[in-house]
């Protein structure tokens, strides 16, 4: 059975009543009663963002004071992002059997073993091995295995009613901290240049050294994560240890099917009604992350710094605000998805920021450009909360960590095709053309995730509903 910690509202009449809706449609409400590892998943996102952020602002511009050639830079970026596919799949696959924190354990250990790597060596393919082997963002977006089981332990100890104000927090605590690393490593790198006279090769390793203890500080936070964000299955595997019995527990009146063994074992199951949702999801996920890959944050951030000449420390102030604002827009989609369902709600907040994302390489004028990126920022995430709850929705539990595990792979996959064509396209000074093919093929993606799911959204939380009813009951 799902777990969902307990509630118990206190009704407040008056201003009392007033404030306590307020603090309800902003989402507060819900995040305050979670469970303390929600909040816990929630601050190991926020260090992992942060951490994301530093790098994302300097990956591109390290490459290049290297002197890497702009098309081996694209290619770095693609090859990063299929390192992180099969390190994701594999990882994801297996993480409800062998276990939810030693997984998230292993990837912090990963990521704070490229901050390393990246801090020592300057060597293109000992950068590209560490990249690819282990957890460094070239877009500014989740990479490894964590966003999956974490929305997936998220979604088990959440009250679905809860679940969209719930997870976008979990996403806007990402996006503040991508925001607050990218403000700090503009200033840091301004200031360690500008007056302590570092050359940029050596500022930018001490933010990968920056990089690596945030990754230890993730390990430190994940191994205080109780048993509860296991799987089901797990847990009750735990519990027929401690009471020395064997397959039916509390209660259940299912006969046990002789158990897999061997690497079967590990594999989880997915229903035949789920596999024509998750492959039309996929194919819509693949269209939306291969339009992200044209145009991701680090070659957008790039953009800015060499056709506008903008200095570090006043692009990381712009990319904070870009991002702050992205982050507040989640809140208010959560709002709008109680109100007109996860899908409406994605679909017409994303798709407005995709025009202005296919202008913003248009404009020879810098503040143009700059008001193309904020229009774009403003409402670009505001899909990232609902479109999580919708997963959740639309899977069974027992498929949550698998499905949004190859969701993710399948997202990752696309998006690494990007980056090479976009790194080709720089090279012959067609920049613009990126962010007018990635606006355009997110758009088509909004278009079918409307046609595809609008409806299926309502059956399966029909069948939720009757589903947690019959646990109860």
């Amino acid at each position: 059975m799902e777990q969902y910690p307990s509630q118990n509202p206190v009704e407040a009449p008056g201003k009392d009543g007033i404030l306590k809706r307020i603090l309800e449609e902003l989402g507060l409400v819900s995040m305050y009663a979670s469970a303390r590892d929600v909040k816990l998943l929630c601050l190991q996102r926020f260090v992992r963002m942060f951490a994301y952020g530093l790098s994302t602002l300097i990956l591109v511009a390290y490459l290049d004071a290297l002197a890497i050639p702009k098309t081996k830079i694209g290619l770095f970026m693609t090859l990063t992002l299929v390192g992180d596919t099969c390190l994701s799949f594999f990882l994801t696959l297996f993480a409800d059997a062998l276990g939810r924190r030693a997984i998230l354990a292993l990837g912090a250990i990963l990521m704070a073993a490229s901050g390393v790597v990246f801090a020592l060596f300057g060597t293109y393919w000992v950068l590209l091995f560490a990249a690819v082997i282990g957890v460094i963002s070239p877009s500014g977006n989740e990479i490894g295995p964590f966003r999956a089981i974490e929305e997936s332990i998220v979604a088990q100890l959440t009250d679905p009613k809860k679940r969209s104000d719930v997870y976008a927090w979990y996403s806007l605590v990402g996006l503040v901290g991508a925001a607050c690393g990218s403000l700090v490593c503009g200033w840091v790198l301004h200031h360690l240049t500008q007056t302590l006279q570092w050359d940029f090769i050596r500022a930018y390793r001490l933010i990968y050294v920056g990089y690596a203890i945030l990754g230890l500080v993730k390990l430190t936070l994940t191994v205080t994560l109780s048993h509860s964000v296991e799987s089901e299955k797990k847990q009750q595997q735990r519990r027929a240890r401690d009471d020395e019995t064997r397959p039916l527990l509390e209660g259940s009146t299912e006969a046990s099917p002789s158990p897999k063994r061997g690497l079967r074992a590990l594999l989880p199951d997915v229903s035949k009604e789920s596999l024509s949702v998750v492959i039309t999801l996929c194919l819509l996920f693949a269209l939306d992350s291969f339009g992200s890959g044209l145009a991701p944050l680090s070659w957008i951030t790039y953009y800015f710094k060499s056709h506008f000449n903008i200095e570090e420390g006043k692009l990381g102030s712009i990319f904070f605000v870009t991002q702050i604002l992205a982050g507040a827009s989640m809140i208010a989609a959560s709002s709008l998805a109680k109100r007109f369902g996860n899908v409406n709600t994605m679909v017409f907040t994303h798709l407005p920021s995709q025009i202005f994302r296919a202008l913003i390489g248009i404009p020879s004028d810098m503040h143009l450009a700059l008001v193309f990126l904020v229009l774009n920022s403003s409402t670009q995430s505001m899909d990232s909360g609902p479109r999580s709850a919708f997963l959740a929705t639309i899977v069974l539990p027992g498929e949550r960590t698998a499905v949004m595990g190859t969701v993710n792979v399948v997202k990752t996959t696309a998006s690494s095709l990007g980056p090479i064509l976009t790194g080709f396209l720089v090279d012959r000074n067609l920049f613009w053309v990126s962010f007018l093919a990635s606006g355009c093929l997110k758009i088509v993606y909004d278009i079918g995730l409307l046609a595809f799911f609008k409806e299926k959204e309502r059956e399966r939380e029909r069948a939720e509903s009757l589903r947690i009813q019959g646990h109860e009951e």
